[in-house]
């Protein structure tokens, strides 16, 4: 089983589990201890680009969802463990929800569509910058018959003016019955009490990982994730969207972690940009992410990037099942 990404590099621990509760080894606690513990699953939703895998960055201290400028940066459910006292908090980072235009983009929204009955909590994430929009509007809809209570995060808040904030509570509070409106600003830290809030929430739980583990998903998934989002900061206009990153081989050594990944784009023209005159563009693209995944490892990385053309992979039901995009359906 792959290895998932631990805090501390170290022995790893092997497990199953399943997030609609349905089954989890190799963990347990007494029931005193589940009585006094408090623990539960939270899903951060919202339209794409509005902070979501930001927040959720700050509040591992950890960077383990990539994030740019650009919208729908995310395409996979990614969790994120979080470790206050007495508690463990499972956080649920959810692609952006928006109109699709390709089944990759389906996939992507029904993944976030899907949280809303396997979580304790459910964040909705907008921005303070604006009032609600028709995307916010439609999520909110998406809310309606939902029982799970729904915290409106209003984020951004560094970036307007105090005395408009209030008209902008009344605003949403019109749209939904939220159990909690919360002022946020991702980018700077500031999550303004959230995790108080989202423990009274909760009822008493068990420890579902370890404390020492950032996330269930594996390290060939996060080094994955951190080539592609260097994809999405250096490069424009649909490269990023077309371009999807499998690591091929990820072999462990006493000094130092060879990692072969593949690019594949959906033209040659796409292939020629990545690279770059005499390989600069990739070269870069390597260099930042080896940095990177080194920080996050915490070992001396060797990585090898190739570029490979693979037509319309975005409308291809098994490259997006390979990818972890689209999943067997229950």
């Amino acid at each position: 089983m792959p290895h998932a990404l631990r805090a501390v590099r170290g022995p790893h621990h092997d497990f199953v589990f399943n997030l609609a509760r349905g089954a989890l080894f190799g963990y347990s606690t007494s029931m005193a201890e589940e009585q006094q513990f408090k623990s539960g699953f939270i899903a951060i939703i919202g339209r794409p680009n509005v902070g979501k895998s930001t927040l959720l960055n700050h509040l591992l201290g950890e960077k383990i969802a990539i994030i740019s400028d650009k919208p729908q940066t995310t395409r996979n459910r990614i969790l994120g463990i979080v470790n206050p006292p007495n508690a463990q908090l499972v956080f649920i980072d959810t692609p952006g929800i928006h109109k699709p235009q390709h089944k990759m983009n389906e996939h992507m929204v029904n993944t976030a569509l899907a949280t809303y009955n396997e979580v304790d909590v459910i964040l909705l994430l907008v921005e303070a910058t604006e009032p609600p929009g028709a995307g916010d509007k439609f999520i909110i809809e998406t809310l309606k018959k939902v029982t799970t209570p729904v915290f409106l995060l209003i984020n951004k808040v560094d970036l307007i003016k105090k005395d408009t904030l209030l008209p902008l509570i009344d605003e949403y509070s019109k749209l939904h019955a939220f159990a909690e409106i919360i002022p946020v600003s991702a980018l700077r830290g500031d999550a303004g009490g959230l995790l108080d809030a989202i423990i009274k929430r909760l009822s008493g739980g068990p420890k579902y990982f370890p404390e020492d583990q950032l996330t269930d998903q594996p390290e060939r998934f996060v080094v994955s994730e951190l080539i592609r989002e260097k994809i999405f900061v250096l490069t424009k206009e649909e490269i990023p969207y077309s371009s999807a990153v499998v690591i091929e081989d990820m072999k462990e050594e006493p000094e130092i972690t060879r990692i072969t990944a593949i690019i594949y784009v959906e033209r040659d023209s796409q292939k020629g940009i990545l690279i770059g005159k005499g390989g600069a563009m990739l070269k870069r693209i390597g260099t930042l992410a080896r940095q990177d995944a080194e920080k996050l490892l915490g070992t001396k990385i060797f990585l090898q990037l190739w570029v490979k053309v693979k037509k319309d992979w975005r409308e291809d039901d098994r490259m997006l099942k390979d990818l972890g995009i689209a999943g067997d359906k229950k």
